[in-house]
């Protein structure tokens, strides 16, 4: 609290309720929306994928509700990593803020390397193929020549424009968001709206992906079966659940800005839940429209990156402006989510770095701008290296599962300060504890469970790293000396 009262040495005030908002939308709709929906539709959820992104966001807003009020009764940067340290000490601390590493940097880059495709996408290919991916890459062109990547040039661009941004200051990374926020949802709006007439109400039937259901045909040739349990049915749609949930990571990242808020005891829960409550309305929309115009088979071979130019494309005549401003929204919205990412990322270092748990630098902040810059500088060499010289396989699931058990730690947390600290003033308070806490668990816990093995092996190696450097370099610089709350 004492830091956060610090105005004059600390990170700037200058957010509103509605830069909050604004700033939560901006890293919600992006890659989840335009790129996740037809994933979970093509091999999962089918047109039930609306039912997946209730249930995601669900346990959301369970989550949400649990971040309100933890933002509003602790105004600190570093979001749940803060959090988890003030109600369950320094060591599940530093495992939450090394879980949002995955959230927030590797999710940057997965996204820096999305944008780079539709960049070159919209240029009409003009980028060599060399300079669009990464060394690990190749592929033919329609010559039959062998072409190997070199660099990914329009992915280090764009995170390098957006870490100026960042380091200019909050408030005018805040503006250029708020524009962006516009023209992204402006465009989602006019393809509900103009889709709405091309809904074809057989390919809303079966609502679910039956159990023999016939296989799609893969861009390689080959064939993608229904069969596995989490491929249909309502298990399917759990499985949807946790491949969409990609697309609301980002409203978490609202509190990570509760330093440089003018009255984060308002504005936090405000920003969070106002930001979420938007956000699930045009999703559900937006997916019973995609899922209406297109049969959701095809997007299994149309490109799942491509889906919603491709359902403009073949499914509304007439409408091929529309794509190529769908294209445009797509690239404004992989933008604000980088930007968000990537300030997300820098506050967490700046918390974890003034708690002695990683160097100074992460938290020394511009003269002029009052932002963590070195901290950005170190996060651009770290996301715009994964970003430029590796393939763009990333899965939106290892994303996912380090936010889902961030959130579960926060509900956790939000029942053990209730318990440990009853009296502290809360200007938001979670309705309904332990109830909503438990529910947040399950729900939150449940996705993580029904993510394939490979993302959960891969998630538990990155948390022995995290668990090596903790002991071995944080734990003995630490500045609170490992008391636990």
């Amino acid at each position: 609290m004492t830091q956060a009262a610090d105005s004059e040495q600390g990170l700037k005030r200058t957010l509103t309720a509605w830069s909050l908002i604004a700033l939560g939308i901006g890293a919600i709709i992006g890659a989840g929306l335009f790129v996740r929906t037809a994933a979970a539709a093509g091999g999962h959820a089918g047109p039930a994928v609306t039912l997946s992104f209730i249930i995601a966001a669900v346990g959301c807003a369970f989550a949400g509700l649990c971040y309100a009020e933890f933002a509003s009764m602790i105004p600190i940067a570093g979001s749940a990593y803060t959090y988890a340290y003030t109600t369950m000490g320094e060591l599940v601390a530093w495992i939450i803020g090394w879980a949002l590493i995955l959230e927030y940097a590797l999710g940057a880059a997965t996204v820096a390397i999305a944008w780079s495709e539709y960049f070159n996408r919209l240029l009409g290919g003009a980028i060599p193929y060399e300079w669009t991916h990464s060394p690990f890459q190749s592929a033919l062109d329609s010559a039959n020549v062998l072409h190997h990547g070199i660099f990914n040039a329009p992915a280090l661009l764009i995170v390098l424009l957006l870490t100026l941004l960042l380091i200019r200051g909050t408030q005018q990374s805040a503006s250029v968001n708020a524009v962006i926020v516009f023209i992204k949802v402006a465009i989602v709006l006019v393809f509900i709206a103009i889709g709405w007439g091309f809904i074809d109400s057989a390919n809303h039937t079966p609502y679910f992906i039956p159990a023999n259901q016939a296989p799609a045909i893969l861009p390689d040739g080959s064939q993608y079966t229904y069969t596995d349990t989490f491929r249909h049915g309502i298990m399917g749609v759990l499985r949807g659940a946790a491949i969409v949930f990609f697309a609301f990571i980002g409203f978490d990242a609202v509190s990570t800005a509760a330093q440089e808020a003018k009255n984060p005891k308002r504005d936090m829960p405000i920003g969070i839940l106002g930001s979420l409550v938007i956000c699930t309305i045009l999703y559900i929309l937006f997916s019973y429209v995609l899922t209406g115009v297109a049969p959701f088979t095809e997007f299994m071979l149309a490109g799942r990156e491509a889906s919603v130019a491709y359902a403009i494309e073949h499914h509304m005549p007439g409408y091929s402006w529309l794509a190529t401003a769908v294209t445009v929204a797509i690239l404004a919205g992989f933008s604000s989510v980088i930007l968000v990412m990537l300030l997300g990322q820098s506050r967490v270092f700046y918390s974890m770095s003034n708690d002695g748990l990683l160097p100074g630098a992460f938290s020394q902040l511009h003269k002029k701008y009052r932002t963590p810059f070195k901290s950005n500088w170190i996060l651009f060499l770290f996301v715009g290296g994964l970003a430029t010289l590796l393939p763009g396989d990333i899965t939106g699931d290892l994303t996912s599962i380090g936010t889902l058990f961030a959130f579960v730690l926060v509900c956790i947390g939000v029942w053990i300060m209730r318990i440990k600290q009853p009296n502290v003033p809360r200007p938001f308070k979670v309705p309904m504890v332990p109830i909503v806490v438990i529910l947040g668990v399950l729900v939150c816990g449940a996705m993580i469970i029904s993510l394939d093995k490979t993302t959960q092996l891969t998630a538990l190696a990155w948390m022995i790293v995290g668990l090596i450097i903790y002991f071995g370099y944080s734990r003995s610089r630490s500045k609170h000396k490992h008391d636990e709350p």
